[in-house]
């Protein structure tokens, strides 16, 4: 911890059980409550203590020391399980200190409990979902993944119709996974912006996974009718052979006419995980082939 931030924790500290102190006093003297000052002091010292000491092992347990012997995904699942036991434990404590009965929390005040249980349905929700989140393993810290879902869609722009394209847009989140605790699900998106999803919507999402080797990649490219459609797509295939991105040889075949152009696709599987570079390739080829055919045909 830096020297500014521990003296800011110290004074955050000192400035919260003066606080807690002045209350209990006025609360205790009017005789509205029954604990004394010296039991709100030690409550107070044993939630701070509790919950910093939770804190200090979950973060230890995600560092990069730990994490790169354990794994990522399992130094998650442990930060998260030391803080659910951290925060339980800390609360017995207190719960003991001041005289308060498990049993009587746990059964008693129903009123109480479902008003609190309603009103912390969000944060409960988060915290089972990211346990099963961590225990399902649809996806691990490290993973490039697609996230879509309704409570976050995206408007595409339209573009003109394409009547015989099959050409469709995802309305989602692409990045990696950098972090699953207890109440979020981090993803570092391809633009580099970290993105927080609290883990409830996570777990209800369609979730894409990059991790694959090769993946399909359509290009559609656009030819002037002089040049002949046979011979330039034989060419074309020729020429991206040669780049060896490919699994197998790409399906290249003619999809929409106009009055001055023919337009072509590139469909195939290539190697790599983001589509762009595979099509810069794909484009650049085809552009310097175009260039060729026409000059050869004027």
């Amino acid at each position: 911890m830096k020297p500014l931030k521990y003296i800011a924790f110290i004074i955050t500290i000192l400035a919260v059980m003066s606080i807690i102190t002045i209350i209990t006093y006025f609360l205790h003297k009017n005789h509205i409550i029954k604990i004394n000052v010296a039991t709100a002091i030690y409550a107070s010292l044993i939630v701070i203590g509790g919950v910093t000491i939770t804190n200090v092992l979950a973060r230890a347990i995600k560092s990069k020391e730990v994490a790169g012997t354990i794994g990522r995904t399992v130094a998650e699942g442990l930060s998260v399980m030391i803080q659910l036991v951290g925060y339980s434990l800390t609360a017995i404590a207190v719960l003991s200190l001041v005289k308060v009965g498990l049993t009587s929390v746990l059964f008693g005040g129903t009123v109480t409990g479902l008003v609190l249980g309603y009103a912390a349905q969000n944060t409960l929700s988060n915290i089972f979902g990211g346990l099963v989140i961590l225990i399902s393993k649809p996806f691990e810290v490290g993973d490039r993944i697609t996230i879509t879902t309704w409570q976050y869609g995206l408007i595409a722009p339209t573009y003109p119709p394409k009547y015989f394209s099959t050409d469709f847009l995802i309305p989602g989140y692409t990045g990696v996974v950098s972090d699953i605790s207890l109440m979020y699900t981090t993803i570092v998106t391809d633009d580099n912006v970290p993105l927080k999803i609290p883990n409830s919507i996570v777990v209800q999402a369609a979730v894409f996974l990059h991790n694959e080797e090769y993946r399909r990649v359509r290009t559609r490219f656009e030819v002037p009718r002089n040049i002949e459609p046979s011979k330039f797509i034989d060419e074309a295939k020729r020429k991206l052979k040669a780049l060896n991105i490919s699994v197998k040889e790409p399906d290249i075949r003619i999809i929409e006419t106009t009055l001055t152009s023919y337009v072509i696709v590139v469909d195939g599987m290539f190697y790599g995980q983001y589509e762009e570079p595979i099509r810069d390739n794909i484009l650049k080829t085809l552009i310097e082939l175009e260039n060729e055919l026409t000059t050869v045909t004027h």
